[in-house]
């Protein structure tokens, strides 16, 4: 399957439809979710209401702990032959020093990097093997604009395809709609707001033979730098102070070059690939969580349950643990009783609520601790904490296994049919 393939099309228009499970959102969790529960034989339906998974600039990460179940199901190697690069380590350099953060090679997991690849070629493999499955559904250009709610719970979903309106009905809904989600707003929830110091300006700028391999991060006082080796480009994130986006436009192209090529100069040859301000997308950061991911009929998991900071590029993969755990938990259940009971969701948000709290925790020292300093403008020095690093590399080990598995990882265990 190329870039911009996808499994089916949408049946909406003619009839409405009826399921065990309806998956609202096509990413990460989503498609996840949509394979492990087609894979125990449950009838599952997941909209996607883009027509492809074609769009830049998602989290392009994958750690460990989502390779290591991509081993549980048998795709591991199958996925690694497609195109991809790996990090063992991730280091900053803050001022003149590089700091080491991150030494993946020590997990216990039998890839022990993290990979990076477009989001677009992980869906549609996601897509592909979910659709060996009879009981698997894929409904693209298919858009959620209103949840089915009868006797006080949800009991499906309004949907909008090119063909007209459709109705999907089903005993199980999941909210896996990112972080604007529709399906938490339809269904009464309120996010609380931990809130983000900074924002990111993504681009990309080609990468030349002699550039350096690594994946890391640049800091200067005032200034902050992510570079992403990519192959045959850079995925650069250019850090800025919340709200300061309009401002730094506003300053013009010539501004942000010079910026970038005082964190990165190596680059000085290539930054009229950066024709205009507009070639930099803003990605507003933030990061929230529900108080409550469920009610009678509805579980919410991923961004759509807790939206991340993109520090540690943990997001992607821990709605990818929400998502393992909710087919863990839920396969039988689905399997053998007419509707799931409401303290089955209620232990899926048990397992992944302290996982989702402490991960946003270490999110929001990073960013006071560190970013936040960068961001201020002051003289910059590697604090303590991040001096030990370099003296002992056994402390990269914490980090790495924080960032490359997480806080509670999941194993495959739901069956299979």
């Amino acid at each position: 399957m190329e870039p911009g393939d996808t499994a089916s099309q949408p049946q909406g228009g003619a009839h409405d439809l009826s399921c065990r499970a309806c998956v609202v959102g096509g990413g990460p969790a989503g498609m996840m979710l949509g394979l492990l529960l087609a894979r125990a034989g449950i009838d599952v339906i997941v909209l996607e209401k883009h027509a492809d998974f074609l769009r830049d600039f998602r989290g392009d990460t994958i750690h460990p702990s989502t390779l290591e179940a991509l081993h549980d199901l048998g795709f591991l190697d199958e996925f690694l032959r497609l195109p991809h690069q790996e990090a063992q380590e991730l280091a900053a350099v803050i001022g003149d020093t590089r700091v080491p953060i991150a030494d993946f090679s020590h997990l216990p997991t039998h890839a022990k990097f993290i990979a990076f690849m477009p989001q677009w070629d992980f869906l549609n493999f996601l897509a592909r093997k979910a659709a060996a499955y009879p009981t698997f559904r894929l409904l693209m250009s298919t858009e959620a604009d209103g949840l089915i709610t009868e006797g006080g719970r949800i009991a499906g979903v309004r949907a909008k395809t090119k063909d007209g309106g459709l109705m999907i009905r089903a005993d199980l809904t999941f909210g896996a709609d990112g972080r604007h989600s529709l399906v938490r707003a339809e269904a009464g929830f309120a996010p609380i707001e931990i809130g983000a110091p900074m924002d990111v300006l993504w681009f990309k700028l080609s990468r030349r033979a002699d550039d350096p391999n690594e994946t890391f991060g640049r800091l200067e006082s005032g200034q902050m730098l992510v570079l992403i080796n990519r192959g045959e480009h850079w995925q650069c994130g250019y850090v800025i102070a919340k709200g300061s986006a309009d401002a730094l436009k506003a300053e013009g192209i010539e501004a942000l070059r010079a910026r970038i090529k005082a964190l990165a100069p190596f680059m000085s040859d290539r930054l009229a690939e950066l024709a205009s301000v507009d070639d930099a997308r803003l990605l507003s950061v933030a990061i929230d969580r529900l108080p409550l991911w469920h009610r009678p009929g509805l579980l919410c998991i991923g961004d759509c349950a807790h939206a991340m900071s993109p520090v540690g590029g943990v997001g992607i993969n821990l709605a990818i643990q929400d998502a393992i755990a909710a087919a863990n938990l839920l396969s039988v259940p689905l399997l053998s009783q007419p509707r799931p009971p409401d303290d089955c969701l209620a232990r899926v948000q048990a397992r992944r609520e302290f996982p989702a709290k402490a991960t946003q925790k270490m999110q929001a020292f990073i960013q006071s601790r560190v970013i936040s300093q960068v961001l201020s403008g002051k003289k910059l020095t590697p604090p303590l904490f991040l001096r030990l690093f370099i003296i002992w590399p056994l402390l990269r080990r914490l980090p790495a296994r924080l960032i490359g598995l997480g806080v509670r990882p999941e194993r495959v265990r739901s069956p299979q049919a």
